[in-house]
């Protein structure tokens, strides 16, 4: 057994810290859960109150934790393993992009894609009650973001990209994100990672495998 232990399901969220698993290189033993049955049984609500994923596990440093969020895993797992320079070090200009573009992505862009998909509208004179504000504003602040380029922190790639370029790809897919050139070009390079292309690999392979089996 790792010390790193994964639990997810290729249809969520999971993907995202799965790519940033591949990313440090690091072995991780990985636990497929499903919806409705292992992802709310006693074991897994005893890792996981909430019966969702992702969520690791990590047995090593000392001690016996649990992460869960994404963003949280990415971040966590950036300093448990330093040396893989998966985030800039604490007290660099850099660092503080890459905290306040991680957050932006957990916080206005969650709210303002969900909304946008759920056709949530704010009401007029409102937009100072609701962390995003309003959706053009998401949009025109992530553009501003990734502009300079080629990632958020500048020249270095770190888990914020993980955690953005995911939230991008998933949302230009679904049409919850404008197909802005800024916001293309930036997932188009994102995806040419190797490790961006192992993490989609298993969780394709694990979804043909669970539709195969009439899951």
């Amino acid at each position: 057994m790792n010390a790193l232990t994964y639990y997810t399901n290729p249809q969520s969220r999971g993907r995202i810290a799965h790519w940033m698993l591949e990313e440090l290189g690091e072995p991780y033993d990985t636990v497929w859960l499903d919806y409705g049955t292992s992802m709310k049984a006693p074991d897994y609500l005893a890792i996981n109150p909430m019966g969702k994923v992702p969520a690791l596990r990590d047995r090593g440093g000392g001690g016996d934790v649990v992460v869960t969020e994404a963003a949280a895993i990415c971040a966590y797992l950036a300093d448990r393993f330093p040396d893989k320079g998966l985030a800039p070090p604490p007290g660099s200009p850099q660092r503080a992009a890459y905290y306040r573009w991680m957050f932006f992505v957990a916080g206005p862009l969650e709210m303002a894609t969900t909304a946008k998909a759920l056709d949530w509208q704010v009401p007029e004179g409102r937009s100072a009650m609701v962390g995003f504000g309003s959706y053009a504003q998401t949009m025109d602040a992530l553009e501003a973001a990734l502009r300079p380029g080629p990632y958020v922190c500048g020249e270095r790639f770190s888990a914020a990209d993980v955690v953005l370029g995911s939230a991008l790809g998933w949302g230009l897919m679904f049409g919850t994100v404008e197909k802005r050139p800024a916001f293309a070009d930036y997932v188009a390079r994102l995806q040419q990672r190797a490790a961006a292309q192992r993490a989609h690999a298993l969780n394709e392979a694990r979804l043909k495998g669970s539709q195969g089996r009439g899951a």
